[in-house]
């Protein structure tokens, strides 16, 4: 009996797993699934890339009534592209169950189009909070008073972005007896009278790491000294030879900025922060998820739930100015069991930070870039962290970077790319 089969999960949807050779349910997975099938309101606490996605839409597919002609459970994210995503996981999963109907209805797309496609109601609707709002109290397109499971993806960054008014108006039509599902990284204490309000005895399952960083991945500190954080950003994307790279940054001028540059010096890249039109995002995560370009530069829009297959490296240009968004932005690669590096310009002010960040067991090699080849320093120089802290000798060849530059960023070792792709769908969710 399998993993799947132990938490009473409906067989058709085991099979389509399996078919994508997901056989054995991560933590969070095993812990909530049995609750929510139970229909009890649950809280899921983890870091991005442990499985939420599954852990709410293998039991809340398998708890749907086809017969009933009514929409039974409704899932908001906080980001169309996040949006996008649970979407094709959830409608993935119900082809195999049957006549269950899964719709979205995101912002930025056409209302008009979203609505006449509900007329034929759904069983499950995912939504952004805002067209969500939209189409049950101003439209009154979609009817919620049969809604029996509320999913609310990312908490933490709904309240950030100032959803959570929103998101309350629209459950407050539901029934009393409404089962609410909240997934979040943290729990802030601005979100408690929102949950006390609608969870009754939530089941709190809090997944915690070991370590902050998986198996697989390196973190690398690279001192700024007196050179330009833009132009040193350049030099190492010439240095490095990436699947795929997120470079991040903290504003979106700088993500505009940084772009145009990158592509100055003749290197592919796309963007992606929150002014883009609907139509450019969609265009950029086309090509970001097709792989034809090595480098995405973006702000923290694509740090928080969004499941960009294949990431190899990641960059920070600058420590970001909250900082549980570094955790984030490192949970992009090393995942499913495949390596990953992550490289951080810091200056003198990040000291702070950087302290912080190794007393949550984050460990850091120190690296420079000189003449277009790295090299492992033993400090980042005066009025930096006083030392290294280290979990491999400094004279063990993988402690550092070794990669020639490569502007063409063509030369990936052979079957790298397959096997990124096929590594990255086998572990979605």
């Amino acid at each position: 009996m399998s993993g799947f089969q132990k938490l009473n999960i409906e067989p058709s949807l085991i099979q389509a797993l399996e078919e994508q050779r997901i056989t054995r349910p991560t933590e969070i997975q095993e812990r909530l699934i049995p609750a929510i099938l139970n229909k009890n309101d649950v809280i899921g606490q983890s870091q991005t890339g442990t499985g939420k996605t599954l852990a709410f839409a293998l039991p809340v597919l398998s708890n749907i009534e086809v017969n009933k002609n009514e929409l039974q459970a409704v899932v908001v994210a906080p980001t169309r592209e996040l949006a996008e995503q649970i979407y094709r996981v959830m409608r993935t999963l119900a082809e195999r169950v049957g006549e269950i109907r899964v719709q979205r209805a995101i912002g930025g797309t056409d209302k008009d189009r979203a609505i006449e496609r509900l007329k034929r109601v759904p069983h499950i609707l995912i939504s952004t909070p805002g067209r969500l709002h939209d189409l049950v109290r101003q439209e009154h397109a979609v009817s919620v008073h049969h809604v029996s499971t509320l999913i609310i993806d990312e908490a933490d960054q709904m309240l950030d972005m100032g959803f959570i008014n929103e998101i309350d108006q629209v459950a407050g039509q539901m029934p009393d007896d409404l089962q609410m599902l909240v997934f979040s990284a943290t729990i802030p204490e601005q979100l408690r009278p929102f949950l006390k309000k609608y969870m009754q005895a939530p089941k709190h399952v809090h997944v915690k790491p070991d370590t902050p960083s998986p198996k697989g991945l390196t973190h690398y500190l690279i001192p700024l000294k007196s050179r330009s954080r833009e132009m040193l950003t350049i030099e190492m994307a010439q240095a490095l030879n990436p699947y795929l790279c997120l470079v991040f940054v903290n504003t979106k001028k700088e993500a505009d900025s940084l772009t145009r540059l990158f592509i100055e010096h003749g290197i592919d890249t796309e963007t992606l922060h929150g002014d883009l039109s609907p139509r450019e995002r969609k265009q950029a995560m086309k090509k970001i998820n097709r792989a034809d370009v090595p480098f995405v530069v973006c702000t923290d829009l694509a740090a928080r739930g969004m499941d960009i297959e294949g990431v190899s490296h990641v960059v920070n240009v600058s420590i970001p100015r909250e900082l549980e968004y570094f955790q984030h932005r490192a949970g992009r690669t090393a995942r499913a069991d495949l390596s990953g590096e992550v490289y951080t310009i810091v200056d003198k002010e990040d000291y702070p930070a950087l302290h912080k960040l190794q007393q949550q067991r984050f460990f850091f090699h120190y690296v420079d870039l000189k003449h277009g080849e790295w090299k492992e320093i033993e400090q980042l120089g005066s009025g930096y962290a006083p030392g290294k802290v280290r979990t491999k000798s400094t004279s063990s060849k993988s402690s550092s970077p070794t990669r020639t530059p490569n502007k063409k960023q063509k030369n990936i070792k052979p079957g790298y790319k397959k096997k990124m792709k096929e590594e990255a769908r086998r572990r979605r969710g």
